[in-house]
């Protein structure tokens, strides 16, 4: 485990909508593309506000980008 037990599917919901660049998801959830390379890498686990911004962004639940795998 790389520091966190919540996986995501932040990448390939990116490529799902357009091979969305991970700057476009930082610009459309108010974050920085640091943030977005982090959660990707999990190595950062979001807060609520950001995990339902980005499911948002990508027109999904919260369930459907993150998931509790401990």
């Amino acid at each position: 485990m790389t520091g966190t037990p919540i996986t995501n599917e932040i990448r390939r919901l990116r490529f799902d909508h357009g091979e969305m660049t991970q700057q476009a998801l930082a610009d459309a959830c108010q974050v920085t593309r640091q943030t977005i390379i982090a959660l990707e890498a999990g190595r950062y686990a979001p807060s609520l506000e950001l995990a339902f911004r980005i499911a948002r962004t990508f027109g999904v639940g919260v369930e459907d980008v993150f998931r509790w795998s401990a």
